[in-house]
């Protein structure tokens, strides 16, 4: 199955991957889909920069994206210290009391939480991403924010590469492509991270309606398998933006007990998810655990905005990744995670999904 989007990026399967690992994005771009490295987790771009050299000699010549946090236009921000002091003391004892009820141990002497992504919602940062990033030979720029600022957009296509947004409204996806963009992300609720009110299978019509005819629409949302895929584009999309579903892939490496989180996402039901402000301040769909639930109670404080909430919770999403205790873990993922029952490499899903892919057309082609 190629759509138009697959000639214009260069694939051979209608299948984006976003993930924060350069690993899977590699196995994502070999298996015909278009890997998409998320880049907030780089506070250094040194440490980006690597890892794109380590893309270009992994991906076999295929082609791959990057995917940036940026705001339209330049916050008010200054450096971590200077930001830190924004933070009421109320917040900073409430985690502290909190990890010490769910019995999270502090960081070890050795470690390091800086290096972690904080800094990576910084626009300075993003910024620097988007430097190194047009370095190398990537096919596709996405902004998890919407549109990235007008000469990032003008930047990206002198350079030939499109550039991608996501959207959670069909006015949004209006003024992505009023802005430059090429190609709108539908991302419906169900989908893990940041995310908006509306349904994938009411939002994926209404955007391509929108702009299809000025625009590529991708559906994001709650798509995990092959039948899934052919109803997005059945909804009018040109291909599928998958994020949570490769969290659970051999391919995928976390810091700290990967084990844990990936028990704890593999026994999850896809009523195991809620939508909350409590991993960075804007609303954002999680893995429902004992962190996110101590958040509800009451008397508990309510997030801070972005950045001050990144910064708040920083070091305590690091102890609960090192802890290993997968009914504590703070993990963005969508709804699709009922579908994450096992561990498995990223080739197997690829193929998997498009083998359902076609049976699936092809068993509808028999219904005319």
């Amino acid at each position: 199955m190629r759509t138009t989007l697959c000639d214009k990026l260069g694939i051979a399967h209608p299948i984006l991957g976003f993930t924060p690992s350069e690993h899977v994005a590699a196995a994502i771009s070999r298996a015909g889909g278009l890997g998409v490295l998320g880049c907030v987790r780089f506070n250094d771009p040194a440490e980006l920069a690597t890892a794109l050299d380590w893309m270009d000699a992994n991906t076999e010549g295929m082609p791959y994206g990057v995917d940036i946090v940026m705001p339209a236009t330049v916050p008010s921000e200054g450096t971590a210290t200077d930001l830190a002091t924004l933070i009421p003391q109320g917040h900073k004892e409430f985690v502290e009391r909190t990890l010490l009820r769910l019995g999270v141990p502090p960081l070890r002497a050795d470690d390091d939480p800086a290096r972690d992504g904080v800094l990576g919602w910084l626009h300075s940062v993003a910024r620097a991403h988007v430097d190194i990033a047009l370095q190398h030979p990537i096919a596709l720029i996405a902004n998890a924010l919407g549109s990235p600022p007008r000469d990032v957009i003008e930047r990206a296509h002198a350079q030939g590469v499109p550039v991608a947004a996501l959207a959670g409204k069909a006015e949004h996806a209006r003024r992505h492509v009023d802005e430059g963009v090429d190609i709108v992300v539908a991302q419906g609720t169900e989908a893990g991270g940041h995310t908006g009110e509306i349904s994938t299978v009411v939002l994926v019509p209404e955007i391509a309606d929108a702009v299809g005819d000025r625009a590529h629409v991708v559906a994001a949302g709650g798509i995990g398998s092959g039948r899934q895929i052919a109803a997005a584009l059945a909804l009018g999309a040109s291909g599928a933006w998958m994020g949570s579903y490769w969290l659970t892939t051999s391919e995928y490496e976390l810091t700290g007990p990967a084990d844990a989180i990936k028990q704890a996402l593999v026994a999850a039901q896809s009523s195991d998810t809620v939508r909350s402000r409590v991993y960075s301040g804007k609303p954002a769909r999680l893995l429902k655990t004992k962190w996110t639930q101590a958040w509800e109670e009451p008397g508990a404080p309510a997030p801070l905005p972005m950045p001050l909430q990144n910064l708040l919770v920083n070091d305590a999403h690091q102890r609960i990744m090192r802890s290993g205790d997968p009914e504590v873990v703070a993990m963005p993922v969508g709804q699709i995670v009922g579908r994450m029952n096992s561990v498995r490499p990223v080739a197997e899903l690829m193929a998997e999904l498009v083998a359902e892919l076609d049976d699936t057309l092809a068993r509808l082609d028999k219904l005319r």
